[in-house]
């Protein structure tokens, strides 16, 4: 019943449209690159943003003036700088509960033909899935990364690579799960200065300051509604991983995120599906050799040895007691707002300071670097990182303690950085590289706003339920399916073999006779 279930499922991903990602098809032309405009025709009544519906108008895209930290010194260089304007000064601007990039979907949190009704879901533990949940989760990943996504594309060069014009659009299809991982590299990429290894290091828009967990969280957020729109399960939510206090890779066997091969401890084993996949956007320094981007092409297997890595730099995976003291900090940042900022919720929680005293140290990485340098294989390079399926279930889990920070400290908007954070962090920078359009500093706020929660942050009573009941509920009805089918199947057999068994007597009472 489980394989029917997941088998079912797949068949309805065949058929579905996807709706979320980076550039959009509509957006990738010569003609949208020159007129330098992103409005799409909503389908639903033929007019541009669903202006005729009243879902969205198509508009100038105001970017932040404010400065930014002294970081990045180049003005003008990078197509990520002032997002998105080297590639659009035109987008659609939705209107109420109304998104997506031609407002035909609804904004986060909401769902319905109005997008009136407000979605309450829970992400779980993955560990305390039911069997049947957990295959289900690990089929859909496989299949994300199978599928062309139909409404995106990804870029594969500079802007000033296209021409003036747009007349040498550059821009590649891609599957769905590798969409995000093009993306997350895209926001990490060095920037590319001219000629052959002439880069900018020093640049990160969505990681080393304040965006890091507004963006991951809108991140998120957005590979859910894609694998939701992908399979038509509009009640999946992304689990979990519960690392606290871990000394070792609990996901990684082969019924779930995959173990290590018997043959090479560098690979993930035979036995799991995920043994197959092929990373993207992994050779960084190979890119930066031919002054180009990630062209988003196959590079190689998954790479993983979780514990083998460099036990100076991770001393242990985080503890309860890190988790704690990290939560208390009540400063979201401060100084400079980058790797060096000592008592900073942020700095701390992604790893650049101690659990312990909340000082910024170097040569270590803590809290959230922490399980990237553990998994020790393309988890481990920030461009490349999301290649690994784990990658889901550790941010989810780090998300979930910036909601406990949230939920304990209830920070005005005000404390989230309005200026000299550096580049692509401040309050109303857009998130590189999104389309639609989200602004950092609106998602310096709780969950529950946005949809969703997290089962261990439940009230004790809803916690059993989401924890432990409802799993057990979900396997006790398989057995008790199985044990149907099996009744069936028996009773079938016990038939056929009575019938036989009383023409067998009848032959040989004819035979007597």
């Amino acid at each position: 019943m489980v394989l029917l279930g997941v088998l079912g499922s797949l068949l309805q991903m065949l058929f579905l449209r996807s709706c979320v990602g980076q550039f959009p098809r509509p957006c990738a032309n010569t003609e949208a690159l020159r007129t330098k405009q992103c409005c799409p025709v909503w389908e639903g009544d033929g007019s541009a943003c669903g202006a005729t519906s009243g879902r969205g108008f198509c508009q100038d895209v105001t970017v932040s003036e404010e400065p930014h930290g002294p970081q990045y010194p180049h003005t003008g260089i990078d197509d990520r700088e002032r997002w998105p304007l080297a590639f659009y000064n035109r987008t659609c601007q939705c209107a109420g509960n109304y998104g997506g990039f031609d407002c035909g979907e609804c904004r986060f949190g909401y769902f319905g033909p109005g997008c009136a009704e407000q979605r309450e879901s829970v992400r779980r533990n993955f560990l305390s899935l039911s069997v049947a949940e957990q295959q289900r989760f690990i089929a859909y990943l496989n299949l994300a990364k199978n599928t062309v996504t139909a409404d995106y594309v990804i870029v594969t060069g500079t802007r000033a690579e296209m021409g003036t014009n747009g007349e040498n659009p550059m821009f590649s299809d891609v599957s769905v799960y590798d969409l995000f991982v093009w993306m997350h590299y895209y926001v990490s990429r060095d920037t590319l200065l001219g000629g052959p290894g002439n880069v900018w290091p020093d640049i990160d828009f969505a990681h080393e300051s304040a965006a890091f967990l507004p963006w991951h969280r809108v991140y998120l957020l957005h590979w859910e509604h894609e694998i939701r729109k992908m399979t038509g399960d509009f009640n999946f939510t992304i689990p979990y991983w519960d690392w606290r206090d871990a000394t070792d890779c609990t996901v990684c066997t082969d019924n779930l995120m995959g173990g290590r091969s018997p043959l090479n401890p560098n690979l993930i084993s035979p036995g799991s599906v995920f043994s197959s996949w092929k990373v993207i956007c992994t050779q960084p320094e190979e890119y930066n050799s031919r002054a180009a981007l990630c062209p988003g092409t196959g590079e190689g297997p998954l790479l993983r040895n979780p514990g083998n890595h460099d036990p100076n730099r991770v001393r242990h995976l985080p503890t309860s007691a890190d988790v704690d003291f990290v939560v208390g900090i009540e400063t979201y940042e401060t100084g400079a707002m980058d790797r060096q900022a000592n008592m900073s919720f942020r700095n701390s929680l992604e790893g650049f300071a101690s659990p312990e005293t909340g000082m910024a140290i170097t040569g270590q990485s803590t809290m959230h670097n922490a399980l990237h340098v553990f998994m020790n294989g393309t988890m481990s390079s920030v461009q490349g990182s999301a290649n690994d399926p784990i990658f889901l279930l550790h941010h989810t889990f780090i998300d979930s303690i910036y909601e406990q920070w949230l939920r304990r400290h209830t920070p005005p908007r005000s404390r989230y950085p309005t200026a000299n954070a550096p580049i692509g962090h401040n309050d109303g920078y857009y998130m590189v590289p999104f389309l639609p359009l989200y602004r950092n500093g609106d998602y310096f706020l709780g969950n529950k706003v946005l949809g969703y929660e997290y089962s261990y942050l439940l009230d004790p009573g809803t916690r059993f339920v989401q924890e432990f009941l409802t799993p057990y509920m979900q396997e006790a009805q398989l057995i008790w399916q199985w044990l149907l089918g099996a009744g069936l199947i028996g009773a079938i057999l016990a038939g056929i073999v009575m019938t036989t068994g009383a023409l067998f007597v009848r032959r040989r009472s004819i035979w007597v006779c």
